[in-house]
């Protein structure tokens, strides 16, 4: 994806149009292990007071998987910083989630690059794909310093969908027609949240779509890299936490406004049937209880 113009404009007043290519700033990388999490770290080569966003991957995935949309994000003056913790097939979403607020506090206020980079404590946000859209709502929900959340084709677990209740940062949720995997879950977090939520289908869009290159989960699932997922993330996420964390208000209108390949769900439609999964959930609890209220042998006295 080519860069985006580097005049004073795309530097200081981006529209989305920019916002679709590649950012102005070039990109160092280096590793969170000094800050006491293990995991990665993308940022400009230079900046002041630079917001910083905590980046969680999905249930089995390396961080690698995601390089370029963390690179991505970066080009745009974010620093990123990504946990490499939770990564079995039973991860914690809280300990993860806990792991995204300990690494941007961790860097918050520091130095970096030798002195010529640093993070400000005050613009936090969080994008997670997954499990990790999971860990970033309990990220959200108790710390109130992270400004914006980003959950893409996100899982949750009920103590997600009841964090998300109590989330008044604004978030933008991607979910995709033909994830198998999620139960609805990112329509039920919309559905939750307390604070202001876009929900938004990619189109043709399926559960591990966000992650890159190659990996065994691809066979596992039959489900791997989608470009239109990547794009539409890259583009729709960098814009909204520019708007959100970041403080370029500019970026209001068109977030509202339609993107090429998603469409925006309208959450009284998305009501109705989370309702509907939730009703058939609650029917298939009572029959579990039902049939273990039965007797063992019902030819018994």
């Amino acid at each position: 994806m080519a860069a985006a113009p580097t005049t004073p404009s795309a530097l200081h007043h981006p529209t989305f149009e920019y916002v679709s290519h590649r950012g102005p700033h070039r990109i160092a990388s280096g590793v969170l292990d000094p800050a006491g999490v293990p995991g990665q770290v993308y940022a400009p080569v230079s900046g002041r007071d630079l917001p910083v966003i905590g980046f969680a991957h999905g249930w089995l995935q390396p961080i690698r998987r995601y390089t370029e949309t963390m690179r991505y994000l970066a080009s745009w003056g974010f620093v990123v910083v990504a946990p490499a913790t939770e990564r079995g097939p039973i991860p914690s979403a809280a300990g993860l989630g806990a792991d995204l607020s300990r690494s941007l506090r961790a860097v918050a206020n520091s130095s970096l690059a030798g002195g010529v980079l640093t993070v400000s404590d005050k613009k936090f946000g969080v994008l997670g794909h997954s499990v990790g859209g999971g860990a970033a709502v309990l990220a959200a929900a108790n710390d109130a310093g992270i400004k914006a959340v980003v959950a893409v084709t996100p899982s949750a677990s009920k103590v997600a969908l009841r964090a998300a209740g109590n989330v008044l940062a604004p978030g933008l949720i991607l979910v995709g027609k033909y994830d198998a995997m999620s139960d609805q879950a990112g329509e039920r977090l919309a559905r939750s949240w307390a604070g202001p939520v876009q929900l938004r289908e990619v189109k043709g869009a399926k559960h591990f779509g966000l992650s890159e290159g190659s990996h065994w989960t691809t066979a596992l699932v039959g489900d791997g890299k989608d470009k239109r997922l990547q794009t539409a993330t890259r583009t729709l996420a960098t814009a909204f936490l520019l708007r959100y964390v970041a403080g370029h208000d500019q970026l209001a209108d068109e977030l509202e406004s339609k993107v090429p390949g998603t469409s925006i769900v309208d959450l009284s439609e998305a009501d109705k049937a989370a309702k509907a999964a939730d009703d058939a959930e609650a029917a298939a609890d009572r029959a579990v209880e039902d049939g273990a209220a039965e007797p063992a042998d019902a030819s018994a006295p």
